[in-house]
């Protein structure tokens, strides 16, 4: 973790800040959605984050983007270290993607979501901008069902023995990456089903959840450390199992990792290690995906899907809202 890792916050966050979240996941997803399908990602991604930003800074917090869109010299994006905010709340770290799946949103395929998840001062892992290897099922499971160090039919196993299932029943999300070659060929030889994903692994783990309604039984591979962070703020609403460990191969990442206060780079993260305190977690749907709509654009009014919750109470609202006043989506 950061130089904050010793000291975890415990300590509760305004409940009202659950709903302020949604409405900074409507404003990015709704930037973004206008540009869904037009092949330009770096474009839709930044009218993300310009929105995303814009209602960060009506929010009163002190909050400190600990996993962001690259660092200062990066910015207009929302850098890691950025403050944002009124100042005149909470000190809050908050982990942020704009545009998840920025791919997904060029192409106007499922799954691409604006998502930010916020928790007290030194409740979120300051990961650096690397990979990050990781395993997650929902809730319900028994304590240490699954274990990133083991093989994953180890892993298939045991899910499908708490599920009361056979192997072959159950199914695995992994990224359709070159790879992941030989954890596919693991996974088939178990007789186990896949997933394949083309992008967007904060939707790929949050799957897990509820797997009645998406199919997915665990998560397993390697994506960004970022996204990990967040699908661990999520999981720590809803409920679930997730570890994680840094892929850093390189002596800059080393280096890196070093300055963000993380000493053992090989370190196997729990899940209340990558997200701890009163996490708070928001998303919002820009393209159609499993468990959220996309934005719909009407001739008067503009429709959104989001998803907003609380780790302190584990509640979790679905927020279809339709907006008639469509010049509050216009940046000034």
């Amino acid at each position: 973790m950061s130089k904050k890792e010793a000291a975890p916050a415990h300590s509760a966050l305004d409940r009202i800040l659950t709903l302020e979240l949604a409405r900074v996941t409507e404003r990015a997803a709704v930037s973004a959605a206008r540009l869904r399908g037009h092949g330009d990602e770096m474009a839709a991604d930044q009218a993300a984050v310009d929105a995303m930003r814009r209602e960060l800074n009506n929010l009163p917090i002190d909050g400190t983007v600990v996993i962001g869109e690259g660092e200062r010299d990066e910015a207009p994006m929302l850098y890691i270290g950025e403050n944002v905010g009124t100042k005149q709340g909470p000190r809050v770290d908050i982990a942020l993607d704009p545009l998840e799946g920025t791919t997904i949103c060029a192409k106007n395929l499922p799954n691409s979501l604006a998502v930010i998840a916020m928790a007290p001062e030194g409740g979120l892992l300051n990961a650096p901008d690397s990979y990050m290897e990781k395993i997650a099922i929902g809730p319900g499971y028994p304590a240490g069902t699954i274990d990133l160090d083991l093989p994953i039919a180890e892993n298939l196993a045991a899910v499908a023995k708490a599920k009361g299932v056979k192997v072959h029943e159950v199914t695995a999300c992994v990224l359709d990456r070159p790879r992941h070659a030989r954890l596919i060929e693991e996974i088939r030889a178990t007789g186990a089903a896949i997933r394949l994903i083309g992008d967007g692994d904060v939707a790929g783990i949050i799957h897990v959840t509820d797997p009645d309604e998406t199919g997915i039984d665990i998560y397993a591979g390697i994506g960004g450390a970022p996204e990990g962070v967040l699908a661990a703020a999520a999981l720590r609403c809803i409920g679930g199992q997730m570890q994680g460990r840094l892929v850093i191969t390189r002596d800059e990442q080393v280096e890196r990792a070093h300055r963000m206060g993380i000493s053992d780079i090989k370190r196997k993260y729990q899940l209340e290690e990558m997200a701890c305190g009163d996490v708070l977690f928001a998303a919002t749907g820009v393209t159609d995906g499993n468990f959220l709509q996309g934005v719909r654009f009407g001739r008067h009014h503009i429709t959104t899907h989001t998803v907003v919750m609380r780790s302190s109470t584990g509640t979790v609202r679905y927020i279809k809202a339709q907006h008639t006043q469509i010049e509050k989506f216009h940046l000034d």
